[in-house]
């Protein structure tokens, strides 16, 4: 039986100095994973990296060129992003391995939760963590 779940609908996107370096870094470090890399050599025009538990991330090059016209001018190191994980002590020490700076050790909540914080290296920030949100209401 096929899967109804419906693909990701809100794509969180960012701007990296070394897009490929951070895909790979997102990839060893987080355990992203590589969905599609459009660009021709150093340059990412756009990535789609996949989280395993699902939902997904878009990346791509930051203009070097200050007299471009940008229409998508995020700053590289700008970003910030809440990610689901089933393993936080897991996940947490194969970022720190893989050279993540943590801003927050990993710890427990008062709402539940088992959670880090951490940078990567173009300086955005990921926190990761079991608490998967509230319900929607009816």
């Amino acid at each position: 039986m096929a899967d109804k779940t419906p693909p990701p609908q809100v794509w969180p996107s960012l701007r990296a100095s070394d897009a490929r370096g951070l895909i790979r870094f997102l990839a060893d470090a987080f355990g992203f994973i590589e969905v599609v890399v459009y660009g021709e050599g150093d340059r990412v025009d756009h990535a789609q990296l996949a989280w395993p538990l699902g939902g997904g991330i878009m990346l791509g090059s930051a203009e070097r060129d200050p007299a471009s016209r940008d229409d998508w001018a995020l700053r590289p190191g700008s970003f910030g992003c809440y990610v689901v994980t089933d393993e936080p002590d897991e996940l947490f020490a194969r970022a720190t391995a893989a050279g993540a700076k943590v801003l927050r050790e990993l710890n427990d909540t008062d709402y539940g939760s088992r959670e880090f914080a951490v940078l990567d290296p173009e300086g955005n920030r990921w926190s990761f963590g079991t608490y998967r949100g509230e319900p929607v209401p009816s």
